[in-house]
C-alpha cells in the first residue's frame, strides 16, 4: 500500500476531527486516525519480497514481525478506548440531554 493513501486516510480523519460538532463523530473521527497510523506503521515494516517469519527458507529475506505484533497490540488497545470513549458519550447524553460539542460546553451557537 501506498504511503500517500495512508497519510489520505489521517487527514481525512483530522478534517472530520476539526469539522465535527457531534462528540460520538469525533470519537469515530479518532478512531480513523488511529486507523491510518496503524496502516502507516505496517506499511514501513513491510519488505519488499519478504516472507513470514514462520515459513523460513534458508537464504530469503524475513519480514520483521515486531510492528506487526506492535500494532495488534494497538488494535486492541484502540477499540478499549473507543468503547470506554462511546460509553462516556452515553453518560454525557444523560447528564446534559445532548452530543453537540456546543451544547456540552455551553458556548453560544455561532449560527
Amino acid at each position: 500500500m501506498d504511503p500517500l493513501l495512508t497519510f489520505i486516510v489521517i487527514l481525512i480523519g483530522f478534517y472530520g476531527l476539526a469539522t465535527s460538532t457531534n462528540i460520538i463523530k469525533s470519537v469515530f473521527c479518532v478512531t480513523i486516525i488511529e486507523s491510518g497510523v496503524i496502516l502507516l506503521f505496517l506499511n514501513m515494516g513491510n519488505l519488499d519480497g519478504g516472507r513470514i517469519p514462520v515459513d523460513i527458507i534458508p537464504d530469503t529475506l524475513i519480514a520483521d514481525p515486531l510492528p506487526q505484533a506492535l500494532m495488534i497490540t494497538t488494535i486492541v488497545i484502540g477499540s478499549t478506548v473507543t468503547s470506554l470513549s462511546l460509553m462516556l458519550c452515553i453518560k454525557v447524553f444523560h447528564h446534559f440531554g445532548s452530543v453537540e460539542w456546543v451544547d456540552v460546553l455551553g458556548m453560544e451557537r455561532g449560527r
